[in-house]
């Protein structure tokens, strides 16, 4: 999570002996030192200059001998069918370094010309740019993604994309983007347990599982249709999150975790086991969901195959299964956001950070752990209603503990707590690999390879999580107030050396003169 800490100073003095003054004891002089974000002048910015460009090239030169430490089994050794011996491609290692080299320093070059910006939508929150200390390796085009105009306008054509698809595409595409959906739609709601919460849960599969079982058993067995049993996939798994939260509340880190994998290895083995799911073999032959009852194949496919509105291979059953997971994820996208600025998403936001202080500051451990585990897996439930519903056909087989390291992956390469950075991280993990079928032999070492170079490079994720921060500008509050970096229109408006309307400093308004000292490190 990026955070920024800013020292306040103490307001100026005025008279002789004040900063301004340039006579005995005038303590900071008129005029600043060299900016350390920034080129000093003369000489110092040379060798400034100097140092930081010895500074990439001795990290891109570390980078690029790494790389090819780990590539080079794979580049430099090669199996000979015919003779059955090992061949030697020693001259392949110096190109290998000199791309892996170049590529490194150009990607930190890109970076430092960027300039990217830790703080977040600094222009929208701040009325002006960053402080110079907070710049560094980030994010910074996020910051114009989060002017209004720009994300309305983002929003706005990410929806007009997604709802166009089955129009202008293949089968194939549609089905490859139902199961990104649904993958999206299980990263935010495990984001809830792992990045918010800061819960770690490895076995999120068993959620999925008791998601897509309880539509397939109802369907099969008493004819229940999808838009009943969605709602109630959903509760079920959130009857199993309280379950499973209610015996391991004590519980954090790695313990946490080996119960949930226990867990989820419990119902794996559950449902292989008993009879009435149909064991291995699994349950077939799972009814799609309609549209009023209607056969869109039959009714509405000519219509609109005539006009030339879809491909004449299209199964409208899939683009409704596409259109109800897009509905799922927009609603996710929202539920999960309002819950991250709620209260509880306050708490939740507490206990990831020390639950000691958590519980300390008066909220309730157990039921803030409990609303973790239930909101996160009833998310999954809804997937797996879902998933059961795209393909019609669900064993144990499908709900192992490697789609837990999946959705976990998800999260973390994406961004904890991150929403945008989850679904980044879905389409990078479950589209890039179905694009690159050809390169089938090396999907799993690419994948390796890119978390691997996350976890060296960028450790926070691909976007990550954010929180509002407090700035102080001595410009504007010269007498050392601090005021939040978001625009509160409830907040204290403070004018000029921080006085209210009527001139006089409030009392209890830290950084006034009626209230206790501005914070060392205000966040």
């Amino acid at each position: 999570m990026t955070t920024v800490q800013t020292e306040t100073a103490p307001p100026p003095a005025s008279g002789s002996g004040g900063p301004s003054s340039g006579g005995p004891g005038g303590g900071v002089p008129e005029s600043p030192g060299p900016d350390p974000a920034g080129a000093p002048e003369g000489r110092g910015g040379a060798a400034g200059h100097l140092a930081r460009a010895l500074a990439e090239f001795r990290a891109a030169l570390l980078s690029a001998a790494w790389f090819s430490v780990l590539a080079l089994p794979l580049v430099c050794f090669r199996v000979n069918a015919v003779s059955g011996g090992i061949d030697y491609l020693w001259a392949r290692l110096p190109r290998l370094a000199a791309l892996a080299f170049c590529a490194t320093l150009a990607w930190r070059f890109l970076l430092r010309r960027l300039g990217f910006s830790r703080v977040r939508s600094a222009v929208a929150e701040t009325a002006g740019p960053p402080p110079e200390g907070a710049r560094g390796p980030g994010g910074s085009w996020l910051t114009l993604l989060d002017r209004a105009p720009a994300k309305r306008l983002l929003l706005a054509g990410a929806a007009l994309l997604l709802l166009s698809v089955p129009f202008w595409t293949t089968p194939y595409v549609v089905t490859i983007l139902i199961t990104a959906l649904i993958y999206i739609t299980l990263g935010l709601g495990l984001n809830i347990v792992v990045g918010v919460a800061g819960l770690l849960n490895l076995g999120y599969a068993a959620f999925f599982a008791v998601g897509a079982y309880t539509f397939a058993l109802l369907n099969q067995n008493f004819g229940m249709g999808f838009w009943i049993c969605l709602p109630l996939g959903a509760l079920s798994a959130t009857l199993l999150g309280l379950l499973l939260g209610l015996p391991i509340l004590r519980l954090s880190g790695d313990y946490l975790a080996i119960v949930t994998l226990g867990f989820a290895e419990i119902i794996r083995l559950v449902l292989v086991n008993v009879g009435f799911t149909n064991g291995p073999r699994g349950i077939r032959n799972i009814q799609p969901p309609t549209l009023f009852g209607a056969d869109l194949n039959g009714a509405v496919k000519p219509l609109l195959v005539g006009h030339g509105l879809v491909h004449k291979d299209m199964d409208l059953n899939k683009v409704l299964v596409y259109f109800i997971i897009l509905a799922i994820v927009a609603l996710t996208v929202v539920c999960v956001y309002r819950l991250e600025n709620s209260r509880l998403g306050r708490a939740w936001l507490a206990l990831r950070e020390d639950e000691v202080a958590c519980q300390a500051m008066g909220i309730n451990r157990v039921r803030t752990k409990l609303a973790a585990f239930a909101l996160g897996s009833t998310w999954a439930g809804l997937a797996g209603v879902v998933f059961a519903a795209q393909i019609s056909f669900i064993n144990p087989q499908s709900f192992t503990f490697m789609l837990s390291v999946m959705v976990l992956s998800i999260v973390v390469l994406g961004g904890m707590g991150s929403i945008p950075g989850v679904m980044i991280g879905a389409a990078v993990l479950i589209l890039l690999p179905e694009y690159l079928r050809e390169y089938s032999d090396y999907r799993m070492l690419i994948f390796g390879l890119i978390m691997v170079l996350m976890m060296v490079f960028r450790p926070q994720g691909i976007i990550p999580s954010t929180r509002r921060v407090y700035i102080y500008r001595p410009e504007e509050h010269g007498d050392g107030g601090a005021r939040p970096s978001t625009r509160n229109p409830d907040a204290l408006d403070a004018g000029p050396g921080g006085a209210g309307q009527d001139g006089q400093a409030p009392a209890g308004v830290p950084g006034t003169a009626g209230g206790p000292p501005s914070p060392r490190g205000a966040r």
